[in-house]
């Protein structure tokens, strides 16, 4: 991958949908008929040669990002109450589309540095390559997927999280309006910035490591 420029005005927020667009991913063939809703960036700088989309992922850990902060905290607690109560998470609640793993061609599958199938948190792994990572989760309320990237930067590296919604019923719309406020101005900004101070963070623990 050839470097581009890095963005260190804005090391994590919304991303231009042209810079994620232009990424040479599976994942845009895998996902052409499922809308995109939005997508993300976090600048990583440094990080020495041969970094992957494993690093990026290791930074996204599901059981520290549902204990960032206590807005997040409450807010994925109240998901989960929720979940509960309306049955959305019970596999009988589940879509009855197939899962998109069965559309991953053999090479892909072959080629995943990590169990296609496997748990992702809430999310299913479809596969893992060397830059590129996409996950699913089924439930009543949407047939979500989870892209997430890496590329090479000046200095370091970008990596970008891009989800992307399939409506299950005519309750997606008013679900992902309702969620979407404390997805964009609360969860999302959490988990970018920590991520980025996480990267930093063993950076500084590695000085081998701070330039690429």
């Amino acid at each position: 991958m050839g470097a581009k420029a890095r963005d260190v005005t804005n090391p994590w927020g919304p991303a231009p949908l042209d810079q994620y667009g232009r990424l040479d991913l599976f994942a845009h063939e895998l996902l052409c008929d499922v809308p995109l809703h939005d997508v993300w960036q976090v600048e990583l700088p440094g990080g020495g040669p041969g970094r992957s989309i494993a690093d990026v992922r290791a930074l996204f850990a599901f059981d520290s990002l549902a204990n960032l902060n206590a807005s997040v905290r409450f807010l994925f607690a109240l998901r989960g109450w929720l979940g509960g109560i309306f049955r959305w998470d019970r596999a009988e609640a589940s879509p009855t589309e197939a899962s998109f793993l069965s559309r991953v061609p053999p090479s892909v599958l072959e080629a995943s540095t990590e169990p296609p199938g496997s748990r992702d948190g809430p999310f299913e792994l479809l596969y893992a390559l060397e830059h590129e990572a996409v996950s699913e989760v089924r439930n009543a309320t949407v047939h979500a997927f989870s892209v997430m990237a890496v590329e090479v930067v000046e200095g370091g590296y970008r990596a970008f999280w891009a989800i992307y919604v399939a409506p299950v019923g005519r309750f997606t719309p008013y679900y992902m309006r309702i969620i979407d406020p404390f997805r964009r101005y609360l969860i999302y900004p959490a988990i970018l910035r920590h991520a980025h101070r996480t990267w930093q963070r063993s950076l500084a623990m590695d000085p081998a490591k701070v330039r690429t």
